[in-house]
């Protein structure tokens, strides 16, 4: 039997949280174990559960969402978190993704963005919505020499690590570059490997500095 990935909802709007949960436990690979309408229940809980990855929401009532996701990575660094939220300010953005977010998705994206986000982040770490890339883009500044490492990748590498740093998503660059998802997984690692980065947010912030924006 396949691995199925283990997920927690932290969502006060209940609404959300059951439209989250029964759009998760409808997908064969993904099953949410636990869902929260609060931070302090979260915290409490969430560690010891251990699930793969926390949908977590910013706007939560009293502890908000990325002092709780700062508090449960304390104590548990392997869970990773995937911001879903209305917030596209700087602050909450740039905040999230320095407390422990791996990837940021705006509640206002397609239906299927949320599930594609879930699985490119075990993947590859670091889905975005597009106007959250772009604010990445714009505002973020890496001040190491990566020129070298620039250059040991291939045109199609370079070609793949542009879009990437658009907030495209994996199924989405190999249907514009006409190659295979399988194929194209191999081809970002080896791009991470040669940026000696971890992630697509990583990627990303060298290849806008890079680039001199």
């Amino acid at each position: 039997m396949d691995y199925i990935t283990r997920i927690s909802i932290v969502e006060d709007a209940e609404e959300v949280r059951l439209a989250l949960k029964n759009r998760i436990n409808s997908t064969d690979d993904l099953f949410c174990i636990t869902d929260y309408s609060n931070g302090e229940d979260a915290l409490a809980d969430i560690p010891n559960q251990n699930p793969d990855i926390v949908i977590m929401d910013i706007g939560l009532p009293k502890m908000n969402g990325i002092e709780t996701m700062f508090k449960i990575k304390r104590q548990n660094e392997n869970i990773l978190f995937l911001v879903f939220t209305v917030f596209e300010d700087d602050g909450h953005v740039f905040n999230a993704l320095k407390y422990g977010a791996s990837g940021y998705i705006l509640k206002g994206d397609k239906p299927n963005v949320i599930i594609d986000g879930i699985r490119e982040i075990l993947v590859n770490g670091g889905p975005m919505s597009p106007e959250i890339s772009k604010k990445v883009l714009k505002s973020f500044s890496f001040f190491n020499d990566q020129n070298d490492a620039f250059e040991n990748l291939t045109d199609r590498q370079t070609e793949i690590l542009k879009l990437i740093s658009t907030g495209l998503l994996n199924k989405e660059i190999a249907d514009k570059l006409a190659i295979g998802e399988p194929g194209l997984r191999v081809q970002i690692n080896k791009i991470y490997k040669k940026l000696h980065v971890n992630n697509r947010v990583e990627a990303t912030l060298l290849y806008i500095e890079k680039q001199g924006r």
